[in-house]
């Protein structure tokens, strides 16, 4: 394949003057983690299905293929990718100005794509009932930093055995090299779906979720955000499952049920970061928190009132710059963690918490082996 070979030749070239390299795909994540330095290395050219078997729940494609795409395809045969993967901005055939999104977050005129979608490693709405990226990863095929092609995993679950590289790969941002393509599960779309709203606080939303948790209900998702100033909000529950599961925790969990559209819609704004609490922090120049803590956590003693997510794993704060040491010794506190995922204008602090000694010399290991010249996104995850 021409672009696969001109891509090897690149890296080569690269790793012998140890010069970096900016992999891109769409560029719908592009203000995610540190900006890297080096000439783009663009992974556009690998787009295309390698093979699809809809009654194996299995499909290959390349890294630049648009999540788009791949989702029509699925959806054509009535599946799906379970996780959610954010698309945070569209296809326009028009790059942002620059190559690179502005820290103020996802630009118009970018396209998700599959490699990027594991490359970033992150999940939607549904996240904490059906698993991560990582999940649903069975093989993938990737450049290293000496433009060796390799191949990990395989196309079922029984062929991944010992030391999982291919979803290592899921999180790395780049930095172990770059993802030609992907061999992913996917799964039936499920034949019913309910959304309920139920009016409270965000402590009382989380008490509902804790106790939902441990009953037989087909949660799927969740998001509580506030009314106003104030301490009251909704509690959105979304249920996923077979018909009679789904009538059942209906007519058990009470709520206000929305209509099926409206609705998918407002879960789909969740997931890509268009709902009023993301414009509103986009506009008034705050810095986006994500937390990720245990879903038992209780509310956090932070400035302001966040979007919970996950059952309540997943907290979203907007907040002015100079507030990351508190959030990030509550988020510990809680036994969680904390990322910056947009900065504030002008603001300069790490985007993801200090690994711990023995995680930093996994990634240094990691990236040792797979890139030793340490050309591939120099500093956007780890230094």
């Amino acid at each position: 394949m021409a672009a696969l070979n001109e891509l090897i030749d690149r890296i080569r070239a690269a790793a012998e003057r140890r010069a970096p390299l900016r992999i891109r795909g769409g560029g719908s994540k592009d203000f995610y983690g540190a900006s890297p330095g080096g000439e783009r290395l663009d992974t556009a050219p690998l787009a295309g299905v390698i093979s699809y078997e809809p009654s194996e729940l299995v499909v290959t494609v390349g890294a630049g293929t648009p999540l788009h795409e791949l989702e029509a395809l699925l959806a054509a045969q009535r599946q799906c990718l379970p996780f959610e993967p954010p698309h945070f901005a569209h296809a326009t055939g028009v790059e942002p100005s620059g190559g690179r999104v502005p820290d103020g977050g996802p630009a118009a005129g970018s396209a998700a794509t599959v490699g990027g979608m594991v490359a970033a490693g992150l999940s939607g709405p549904s996240r904490a009932s059906v698993g991560c990226v990582r999940d649903y990863v069975l093989g993938a095929a990737m450049l290293n930093g000496r433009g060796e092609h390799l191949r990990f995993g395989g196309t079922v679950m029984k062929n991944v055995a010992g030391y999982d590289v291919s979803r290592v790969l899921a999180g790395s941002m780049g930095q172990l090299g770059l993802i030609t393509e992907v061999s992913l599960k996917v799964l039936p779309v499920p034949p019913a779906e309910a959304t309920l709203a139920f009016g409270c606080t965000q402590a009382e939303a989380l008490r509902l979720l804790n106790g939902w948790g441990g009953q037989p209900w087909p949660l799927n998702a969740s998001a509580w955000q506030a009314a106003g100033p104030g301490p009251d909000g909704t509690l959105w529950l979304r249920l996923r499952g077979a018909v009679a599961a789904v009538e059942s925790a209906c007519r058990h969990l009470g709520g206000e049920r929305r209509q099926h559209p409206h609705a998918a819609e407002d879960w789909a704004a969740l997931r890509d970061q268009r709902l009023p609490f993301f414009a509103d922090a986009k506009a008034r120049g705050l810095a986006l928190w994500r937390v990720s803590v245990p879903q038992t956590a209780p509310v956090l003693a932070l400035p302001g009132q966040p979007l919970v997510e996950w059952h309540g794993g997943l907290r979203w704060y907007a907040l002015p710059a100079g507030q990351g040491a508190a959030v990030r010794a509550a988020a510990r506190a809680a036994g969680g963690h904390a990322t910056l995922f947009i900065a504030a204008a002008g603001q300069d602090e790490p985007r993801f918490d200090t690994p711990s000694p023995a995680l930093a010399r996994i990634h240094q290991a990691l990236r040792e082996r797979f890139d030793p010249a340490g050309i591939f996104n120099p500093g956007r995850l780890v230094a």
